[in-house]
């Protein structure tokens, strides 16, 4: 049995209490399929409210660190070595339409590098951890393995597609081009921190998207990591956790295959 670490808790815990409000708020969601803006407002305001729980819980555990959210931005804290990064509802197109596949995603830097990240799907229950050095775990019990398979036509991938607004479409479709000739399948569930977690969990064997928020993918870039895969941008280079980021996590032997397909693209 996995025992997390005091700050591990304390971000397991903000993280349940956000998705309190949420899964109240998802319950409500077929009350409100009248209008595009009654669902769209409803959903910014399950947003607000569940980083300000967040916000809260985080800072009176640890006051001082620097908070990075989605919705409200940077809040400089007197603390300049830890920085809390947030994404209090990973998935908004999901939870709009009542698709129960969305999650709470927090991370914790120290002086630049990721150190423990939490993604938990209130509606399945679903609680995915990591800590660095330490492993990557589903709830207390079961330890996190990236899964084994070594050839791309065994292997699922999972991916983000560019949507309106959004720049990448035609380079896009030329990578799904190369992908799709070559492997079992590809999926698009609609949340960047859930498809890492599955690649943690091995249920993916990779993942690749463009164009990518520090808060999507900073606890999952550890998870994977500590679950024994590879993450690095689509250059091949390690992959940080800055904004317009791109990524490519998979497990060692699939990785270069998978990156060479992309590169091709």
């Amino acid at each position: 049995m996995a025992t997390p670490s005091a700050v591990v808790t304390v971000m397991i815990d903000a993280a349940r209490k956000a998705a309190r409000g949420l899964s109240r708020d998802f319950g409500e969601l077929g009350e409100l399929q009248v209008s595009r803006k009654g669902t769209a407002d409803f959903v910014s305001a399950a947003d607000l409210k569940a980083e300000q729980v967040i916000f809260e819980a985080l800072t009176k555990a640890r006051p001082g660190y620097t908070f990075i959210g989605e919705e409200r931005g940077v809040i400089e804290g007197t603390d300049k070595t830890h920085t809390w990064i947030v994404d209090p509802l990973d998935g908004t197109t999901n939870f709009l339409h009542a698709i129960p596949h969305f999650a709470v995603n927090i991370a914790l830097e120290r002086e630049g590098e990721i150190v423990a990240g939490v993604t938990y799907n209130p509606a399945t229950n679903d609680l995915f951890w990591a800590e660095k050095g330490k492993g990557a775990y589903l709830g207390m019990e079961k330890r996190l393995r990236v899964a084994a398979r070594r050839n791309l036509e065994d292997a699922v991938l999972a991916t983000g597609v560019p949507f309106a607004g959004k720049p990448g479409h035609a380079t896009f479709l030329k990578e799904l081009h190369q992908i799709t000739q070559r492997v079992a399948g590809v999926r698009r569930f609609g949340s960047a921190a859930l498809d890492l977690a599955w690649v943690a969990a091995g249920r993916y064997d990779g993942y690749w998207e463009r164009n990518l928020n520090s808060w999507d993918v900073a606890a999952g870039v550890l998870m994977v990591r500590e679950a024994g895969g590879k993450v690095t941008d689509l250059s091949g280079e390690e992959a940080g956790v800055t904004g317009g980021a791109s990524i490519l996590a998979s497990n060692l032997d699939l990785h270069p295959l998978v990156l060479e397909k992309l590169q091709a693209a």
